[in-house]
């Protein structure tokens, strides 16, 4: 065996064996290290020797119900009965996943509650409402800090408030080529939402269905204008947004709207099907600061929609599969060897709405951090003021013999 290949098995060997939070932290080592803990087989050596968790939460909505299954290939163990959100105080809508099992849902009453919870362990915790006066328009979920932990939530609102007696608001001659779109950031350090810029987009650029993909400190989400789509991202650190182009070759109708936003390997990219012939490209961003993209795999679906038929290919499971949805069915394609793992839905899930990644362990965490106690120097220092403003007015005044 080369010394190489043994490095790769050692190192295969030492990372299956990492609890989920450091093996997040051992991707920065290197890029081997990196494209390793993305690999199938490692998913799902991983999933068994560590008690993790790795699926998606399917979501669909019937008569303003929302109804949840989670599904996986890598934990056959876990039924989906046992991941579960009955622990809730009341039926909700999924918004949101992130790092460490943290999921982010909505109540689905008229009053709407917001909740943050961690469903492996059953733990959650109320959020304050943010602003009420607008309609939600896309909402996500990032983790800035394990430990302790931090999270934080993006809020993009529509344009229109629902209250139609604010529309005024909108309309200043210097924003009539321009929407704009309120945004609020809630912070689990302060525990409250804070106000941002809003971000404007021309009139004829709208957000696509899906939803945000986290990847190189910021969340990214896809945006359609006429037969153009583009990436719009924002960075939490400087709260800023930045419009980012897609490759030439997405710039035609054919290809504009057949695409999807993914994670590979930590980096941005794109599942491009053609419907005209049974064929996937996946592109990757290899340089994010120089904008660069490449095509990474072109894949014959030819044999594989012979068998099942056509198939909207979601989003990127690992750096070897691809997810699927199609009717009461989820479908793991690996595109490197052609095989597949079809997954039977419950009956509510004939078309589903959306499909979250998930991927958990089973340790309990704070999620509202308590506020931290006045320390022993600042007592003191408190005491001795206290002290200072209690005597000096009566050293005055038996000084001055009043």
């Amino acid at each position: 065996m080369k010394p190489c290949d043994l490095s790769s098995d050692v190192m295969f060997e030492i990372l299956s064996r990492m609890p989920l939070k450091m093996l997040r932290r051992c991707r920065l080592l290197s890029r081997e290290c990196n494209s390793l803990t993305y690999e199938s087989r490692f998913m799902r050596l991983h999933c068994q020797r560590t008690n993790t968790i790795a699926g998606y939460f399917i979501q669909t909505s019937k008569k303003s119900r929302g109804y949840s299954t989670f599904c996986s290939i890598d934990n056959p163990g876990v039924d989906s009965d046992q991941l579960t959100l009955d622990f809730l105080p009341e039926n909700v809508h999924i918004r949101a996943t992130a790092d460490q099992g943290l999921m982010f849902c909505e109540s689905q009453r008229s009053q709407n509650r917001h909740y943050v919870c961690k469903p492996s362990t059953r733990q959650w915790e109320t959020i304050p409402n943010p602003n009420p006066r607008y309609f939600t328009c896309k909402t996500a979920m990032l983790v800035i800090g394990s430990d302790p932990l931090r999270f934080k939530l993006v809020r993009v609102s529509d344009p229109e408030p629902k209250d139609p007696e604010l529309e005024s608001e909108y309309s200043e001659p210097e924003r009539d080529n321009y929407r704009r779109y309120p945004c609020e950031v809630f912070d689990s350090e302060i525990w409250a939402w804070k106000q941002l810029n809003d971000v404007m987009l021309s009139y004829d650029e709208f957000f696509d269905l899906g939803y945000a993909i986290s990847a190189y400190g910021g969340l990214h989400w896809l945006t359609s204008t006429g037969d153009k789509k583009n990436i719009l991202s924002f960075y939490e650190d400087k709260e800023s947004w930045e419009s980012v182009s897609l490759p030439e070759s997405f710039c035609h109708r054919d290809h504009c709207y057949h695409v999807n936003l993914a994670e590979y390997e930590g980096k941005l990219a794109l599942i491009h099907q053609r419907p005209e012939i049974p064929l996937l490209e996946l592109w990757i961003m290899k340089d994010y600061y120089g904008k660069l993209w490449s095509k990474k795999h072109t894949v014959n679906l030819a044999a594989f929609c012979k068998e099942n038929g056509f198939y909207s290919a979601y989003t990127l499971y690992n750096a070897d599969m691809i997810f699927m949805q199609g009717y009461y069915t989820a479908i793991f394609y690996n595109f490197k060897n052609g095989q597949f793992d079809r997954l039977r839905l419950p009956s509510a899930h004939m078309f589903s709405e959306s499909a979250f990644f998930f991927q958990t362990d089973y340790e309990p965490i704070i999620l509202r951090q308590p506020r931290e106690k006045l320390s022993m120097p600042h007592c003191y220092s408190a005491l001795i003021f206290m002290l200072f403003s209690l005597f000096v007015p009566l050293l005055i005044s038996f000084t001055l013999g009043i």
